[in-house]
């Protein structure tokens, strides 16, 4: 049997496999799993009726497109812009593309590497003597990862990419959300303006009537200047609601990601300043299934399952590293001659690295990667308990601003009435200004208090809807790599 030329001798293989074939038996070391904190979830919520019952489960299909929930069309179309457009969200969007490449990287690592060169090279040595060659090669090289050095860096790395993922949800989530309750407060500070211009309207008409009583000796100037100031007053307040109006189509647009002066805002604008409310009672899930739609949850549990990968990355460090290569070349003095037999050269080199002192440095990178463990134990546990904490703070203000929104609007109905009695009995001279003055800010106390709690209610809708996961869910990435 003739012996290839560019494979190594049979002495050589032989004590190249007698030196592998241990380590190879060492392969299946396994490393310590340790579990992240565990929360005593509670087996309900605290308010359950709060969000007008508990009979099904909230899912994240039943979330999605939670905002469709105020049956505004513009408001739609203010979310939909800022999840296509936002910084945030394109900032986010980037983050899972550079942690899928480095997933990637980290893939790569595990399999060979195969180089080739070519060179050619002409010299001349004075004015006589002249000499060339030509030279090509095809070199490999492998690092297997007997203790897992590698794999952990690829479980790291996909975990940081899945909690990229988790991350960019949680980002459209408060996104949507920020843009629900910028809206939210648009459409408050335009009903409080129509609100006010319409009290306005009635002072100025008060204020009219009261001229003219005074002027037929029926009643004193006190009173004529106190409508004028009760009017004056009201209108001091239309340029700060105009302020805020402006101040709120500014802060929608910088989150669609256009400028803050964007016509689009108005133009998206309904003609009637309408508050937003939220339709159809949202039934709960139980606290165990709300939490597993939270995306930040998710990414902290990505966290963990990241630096315990860390960890088991660091521990294999200490054990030792092998590294197979091998060259396959021609070289020759002429292109021609590159196909002689004659001009094949081969190698194949494998070795072995053990770390035998380094002052402890191995043993603190293990120790640093345990205590980074910890840290994103407890950051898990500490998402899960704002998660916990938001749903109920949610629950108990929508539970409150119901009951008050009922006796507000009681309020209102009564005051508006006992204001239009008033005018009616000023106007025959039954009673004096002073009450006409006291009825008139009632009515716009309460009216505008019902408008603040109606804002309120939404708002909490929001924040409960945020709350429960917002209608995230996760979707597959692209395996990085083999199957571990």
């Amino acid at each position: 049997m003739t012996h290839s030329p560019w494979l190594p001798s049979r002495s050589v293989r032989y004590i190249l496999l007698t030196a592998l074939l241990p380590v190879w038996g060492c392969s299946s070391v396994a490393l310590q799993q340790d579990s992240a904190a565990a929360v005593d979830v509670p087996a309900g919520w605290n308010a359950s009726n709060a969000a007008g019952g508990a009979a099904t489960g909230v899912t994240a299909s039943s979330l999605t497109e939670w905002w469709r929930r105020f049956s505004d069309p513009a408001l739609n179309d203010w979310v939909q812009r800022a999840l296509q457009h936002n910084t945030r969200v394109l900032a986010a969007q980037a983050a899972l593309d550079q942690a899928q490449a480095e997933a990637d990287l980290a893939a790569a690592a595990l399999g060979p590497a195969l180089n080739a060169n070519a060179s050619a090279q002409h010299s001349t040595a004075g004015s006589h003597s002249s000499s060339q060659s030509t030279q090509g090669s095809l070199g490999a090289s492998w690092v297997p990862d007997i203790f897992g050095v590698r794999r952990s860096a690829l479980d790291a790395a996909s975990a940081n990419a899945r909690a990229s993922a988790a991350s960019l949800g949680d980002v459209q989530v408060q996104v949507a959300g920020d843009v629900v309750l910028k809206y939210i407060s648009l459409r408050s500070a335009q009903a409080r303006l129509a609100l006010a211009a319409e009290t306005l309207a009635n002072q100025q008409d008060t204020l009219q009537i009261t001229t003219w009583r005074q002027q037929a000796g029926l009643i004193a100037w006190l009173d004529v200047e106190q409508a004028r100031a009760a009017a004056a007053q009201t209108r001091a307040l239309l340029p700060a609601l105009q302020t805020s109006v402006q101040q709120g189509r500014h802060a929608l647009a910088v989150l669609a990601g256009a400028p803050p002066a964007s016509t689009q805002a108005a133009a998206s604008e309904p003609a009637l300043p309408a508050l937003p409310v939220a339709s159809d009672p949202l039934r709960l899930a139980i606290p165990a299934e709300a939490l597993r739609q939270r995306a930040d949850v998710r990414a902290a549990e990505y966290a963990v399952q990241a630096a315990l990968a860390r960890v088991g990355q660091a521990r294999a460090q200490r054990w030792p590293s092998f590294a197979i290569g091998g060259n396959i070349g021609l070289n020759a003095a002429t292109l021609g001659a590159l196909g002689n037999s004659a001009s094949l050269v081969s190698s194949l080199l494998a070795s072995i690295s053990l770390p035998v002192f380094d002052g402890g440095t191995l043993r603190a990178q293990v120790r640093v990667q345990q205590a980074a463990l910890e840290q994103a134990r407890q950051a898990h546990r500490a998402a899960v308990l704002g998660a916990l904490k938001d749903v109920e703070d949610a629950l108990v203000a929508l539970q409150g601003d119901r009951l008050r929104l009922q006796s507000l609007r009681v309020a209102a109905d009564a005051a508006g009435n006992a204001s239009l009695l008033a005018r009616q009995r000023f106007s025959s001279g039954l009673i004096d200004f002073q009450t006409v003055l006291d009825t008139q800010r009632s009515q716009f106390s309460a009216q505008d208090a019902v408008l603040g709690t109606i804002a309120e209610l939404g708002t909490d809708h929001v924040r409960l809807f945020k709350a429960l996961g917002g209608g995230w869910h996760e979707l597959p990435l692209a395996s990085a790599g083999p199957a571990p």
